[in-house]
C-alpha cells in the first residue's frame, strides 16, 4: 500500500468516526489575538509555499480542508491533535475589523463554498446559506449517493466536480454531474487526462470552469500524492494533466487544493509529519503559477 493509499485509509477511518488524532501540548489558542486584516492579517505568500496563519489555522498537529468564502472574509476548516481531540470543523470571520473564531461542530465534510456563496459543500452533504446563517447540514439525494465522495466544488452554472471513495478501489473516478430543468443529470467521469493514476481526489473547479486541480499520484510524480491542474480547451475537453510544479509538489503528501475567490493564492495541504500523518499543515502560495502554465499548455 502506498503513501497515498495509507493516508486516505487512516483519513476516512479519522474523519467518518470523528476518532482522536494523536497530538502533542501545544494546539490553537483560543485566547491568541488574530492580527486585523484581510486574510486573518497574514503577509502574502510568493511562489514559495508557507504555512497558512501558523498558530491560527496551520498548527503542530492536523490542519485540513480549507474553504474560504464571502470575499475571503470566512474561512473553514477541520482540525485534530492538541486541545481537540477529535476532529472538529472551525471558522474564522471577519466581523468590521475583527476577525472570531467559531468552534461549529465535529467534522461533518471538507468544505467547499460555492461561487455565488450561497452554498457550503461538504462532500455530498451541504449547508445553504440564510439570513441567519448557514443552515443544518443536508444531504445530496440521488444521484449522488453511490458512494462516499469526499469533496466537491461547483462551477457558477451549478455544474458539480466531485470524487468518491469506495472500499478497496482506489482508482475510483472524478465525476461531473450538470444540472438541466433543475435536476441533475446522472454523474459522467472525466476524461482519462485526468482520471489517471491513483488516489484520484479532491477535485476544484474553476468558476467558469476555465480549469480543474486536483491531485493524485501518477507516474513521473515526487513518490506521493501532487496537485494537477488540467485547462478546458476550445473544443469543450479537458487538456493534459500539468503539474504545479515542484515548489508546490515535493516528496511529501500534497493534496486539496482551492484557489482563493479572488483568484490571487492557491490553499493546498501539505504532510509535515511522519508517515502517520499527525501533522499536517493548510499551505498558502501565489497562483500566478496558473497564469503560467495556461501559457505551457
Amino acid at each position: 500500500m502506498g503513501n497515498g493509499e495509507l493516508f486516505m485509509k487512516r483519513l476516512l477511518t479519522s474523519l467518518l468516526l470523528a476518532g482522536a488524532v494523536a497530538g502533542g501540548a501545544t494546539g490553537i489558542s483560543d485566547e491568541q489575538t488574530v492580527p486585523t486584516g484581510p486574510y486573518l492579517g497574514q503577509t502574502a505568500p510568493g511562489d514559495t509555499p508557507v504555512a497558512f496563519a501558523p498558530g491560527l489555522v496551520s498548527s503542530p498537529h492536523w490542519d485540513y480542508g480549507i474553504g474560504i468564502g464571502e470575499g475571503a472574509k470566512e474561512f473553514y476548516f477541520v482540525t485534530a491533535g492538541g486541545m481537540y481531540e477529535k476532529a472538529t470543523f472551525l471558522s474564522y470571520k471577519q466581523v468590521g475589523d475583527q476577525w472570531q473564531k467559531t468552534v461549529i461542530s465535529k467534522h461533518v465534510g471538507q468544505p467547499v463554498i460555492a461561487p455565488n456563496g450561497k452554498m457550503m459543500h461538504l462532500g455530498r452533504r451541504y449547508k445553504e446559506r440564510t439570513k441567519d446563517g448557514w443552515s443544518e447540514v443536508k444531504t445530496l439525494d440521488l444521484p449522488f449517493n453511490d458512494g462516499y465522495i469526499m469533496r466537491m466544488s461547483s462551477s457558477n452554472k451549478g455544474t458539480l466536480y466531485f470524487d468518491s471513495y469506495v472500499k478497496d478501489q482506489p482508482n475510483f473516478p472524478i465525476r461531473y454531474a450538470r444540472k438541466v430543468g433543475g435536476k441533475y443529470q446522472m454523474p459522467q467521469a472525466l476524461s482519462e487526462n485526468i482520471n489517471q493514476g491513483k488516489n484520484v481526489n479532491h477535485p476544484f473547479v474553476a468558476p467558469d470552469e476555465s480549469y480543474i486541480i486536483w491531485d493524485a499520484v501518477r507516474e513521473g510524480g515526487h513518490g506521493s500524492s501532487d496537485i494537477y491542474i488540467s485547462f478546458k480547451q476550445k473544443d469543450g475537453t479537458w487538456g493534459r494533466a500539468m503539474s504545479l510544479g515542484d515548489k508546490i509538489n515535493t516528496s511529501a503528501w500534497e493534496a486539496a487544493a482551492t484557489v482563493s475567490p479572488d483568484g490571487k493564492y492557491i490553499f493546498f495541504n501539505r504532510n509535515i509529519g511522519s508517515d502517520k500523518y499527525e501533522n499536517v499543515d493548510i499551505m498558502w502560495v501565489s497562483a500566478s503559477i496558473i497564469d503560467e502554465l495556461r501559457t505551457k499548455q
